[in-house]
């Protein structure tokens, strides 16, 4: 398998990036970084195309919501755009896939849920195509809290979905979400597309259960990529065919951008990216 390409969640530096978007793009590339992946672009995409262009940055994946009214992230929730206006949105800024990034938990506690949002997002494969796009999904925790005949919901999900659905794979959310983040990356062999490389310790219960304590992001203890109980070697070593390695923190121990690079470093040095 050629090596994924390197990548980074710009929602690690979404201060950064809102306040500064072309000094932000440039300390990215000056890391070594050629690619991020976009968040919150759809009501701004000309201005983040050109912050791109001006650091010399590409943006081959984007995170949109597209199954929900509105998106959810720990520190507050994002009214959502039509679809077509977010494929717009995302043509302009240069992505090809866009990625929703959080379904509600109680939409995964039952086979209807879940089977509703693998049917939204195969109808959509079609209506992005017409823009020239894919569409994906990205994981939290709380698709692993419900099963069906042996299946978590997740698993479910990704038997419902078509083909053409990306999938990717937030490794330290799988790991709160108490799977075998390896043997889950296996399992979903050539359909893993992208994994957030993101590392720490879990919380000892699983945030998004029903009935647990709201939670933000700056309640979570994450590290440096392989410095926390995240299995980041093994896993990416088990991918069969992942096209980006992409890092993230919801919750960036130190400085942004020397933990951005301490993470770098991990995948380059590492071997795990290019």
């Amino acid at each position: 398998m050629a090596l994924p390409e390197a990548s980074v969640q710009l929602y690690t530096l979404a201060a950064e990036f809102s306040a500064d978007m072309e000094g932000s793009l440039d300390k990215l590339a000056a890391i070594g970084l050629r690619n991020v992946e976009a968040f919150d672009f759809v009501g701004r995409p000309d201005e983040i195309r050109a912050a791109l262009d001006a650091s010399g940055l590409a943006s081959p994946t984007g995170h949109a919501p597209l199954l929900s009214d509105e998106l959810w992230t720990p520190d507050g929730s994002i009214p959502t755009p039509a679809p077509e206006v977010v494929f717009e949105a995302a043509a302009k800024v240069g992505i090809k896939t866009v990625i929703d990034p959080f379904v509600v938990t109680d939409r995964w506690l039952t086979l209807e849920g879940v089977t509703d949002i693998a049917e939204r997002l195969n109808a959509l494969t079609e209506t992005a195509a017409g823009f020239g796009l894919e569409v994906g999904y990205h994981n939290h925790a709380q698709e692993f809290l419900a099963e069906f005949d042996g299946q978590t919901a997740y698993e479910r999900f990704i038997a419902l979905t078509d083909e053409r659905v990306a999938i990717e794979l937030d490794l330290y959310w799988a790991l709160v979400g108490g799977q075998d983040v390896t043997a889950l990356v296996s399992l979903l062999g050539d359909r893993l597309v992208a994994a957030h490389v993101k590392d720490g310790v879990a919380p000892e219960t699983n945030p998004f259960a029903p009935g647990a304590e709201a939670f933000g992001s700056d309640s979570l203890d994450q590290r440096h990529a392989g410095t926390g109980d995240v299995p980041l070697a093994e896993a990416l070593r088990a991918a069969s065919d992942l096209k980006y390695a992409i890092i993230e923190y919801d919750n960036a121990p130190g400085d942004v951008f020397a933990d951005i690079a301490a993470s770098y470093a991990f995948l380059i040095e590492g071997g795990f990216a290019r």
